[in-house]
């Protein structure tokens, strides 16, 4: 597995599965706190990576969505580390827990025990609130729960599958059903003009903003979407 330093306060840990998966690991003033959790095998890595840079002990695991490649380590990780919370946006928890099928999927599929997860805290009109240095937006399309996590200080941007990235450029992620929401959400980086974008698949994308309205036309006709460029 490979560490790479993104920013002042977070790092990336990535494996190599078919396509790239990679989780972060951002330095908080008690510990760390880990975005996603890839697949089984990376926990070791992930643990590791957590004592390697003496950022821990780990505090938290938040999740951008609850697909199988993003909660994989999560049991293991929680032997290690007991009691450290995992939270989700509360529309993602059925999904990942087995109550309720993904869209565009027949079946329900079980990827992390009911009752592990807890919902991200919101404010009483329903924003995100901050976790950590951390603040997450809800971006649903790719999964409905589907959250990124702004890191405001170091100016960086950790999407999940909001995008898939490849050299630098934004790519539109794989196994996304609703595809219009998914541009719609993908409007949140003109907003927040991050200076670094992190995708699970993929590499960095440095000014993510620059490349939106490429993006959008490019995708928002085979989405059938109605995302304004």
């Amino acid at each position: 597995m490979k560490i790479t330093r993104v920013s002042e306060h977070i790092w990336s840990v990535s494996a190599w599965l078919v396509f790239p998966i990679t989780v972060w690991l951002v330095k908080e003033e008690d510990g760390a706190t880990l975005v996603d959790a890839g697949m089984p095998f990376m926990a070791k890595g992930i643990a590791g990576a957590v004592k390697s840079l003496g950022i821990g002990p780990l505090r938290r695991i938040v999740l951008t969505h609850g697909h199988s490649d993003h909660v994989g380590a999560i049991r293991r990780l929680l032997l290690e580390s007991p009691g450290v919370p995992v939270l989700a946006h509360r529309l993602e928890i059925p999904h990942m827990t087995g109550e309720a099928p993904y869209p565009g999927r027949r079946k329900a599929a079980q990827y992390v025990p009911r009752g592990l997860a807890r919902p991200l805290p919101e404010t009483p009109d329903g924003r995100l609130e901050p976790v950590g240095s951390l603040r997450p937006y809800w971006t649903p399309g790719h999964a409905p729960g589907h959250v990124v996590y702004h890191h405001e200080r170091d100016s960086v941007l950790l999407a999940g599958d909001l995008f898939n990235a490849k050299k630098g450029r934004l790519r539109f992620p794989l196994f996304t059903f609703e595809k219009a929401r998914a541009l719609e959400s993908s409007l949140i980086v003109r907003e927040l003009q991050p200076a670094h974008l992190e995708a699970c698949h993929g590499g960095p994308v440095p000014r993510p903003a620059d490349q939106l309205d490429d993006y959008l036309r490019a995708h928002a006709r085979c989405a059938g979407a109605g995302a304004q460029a």
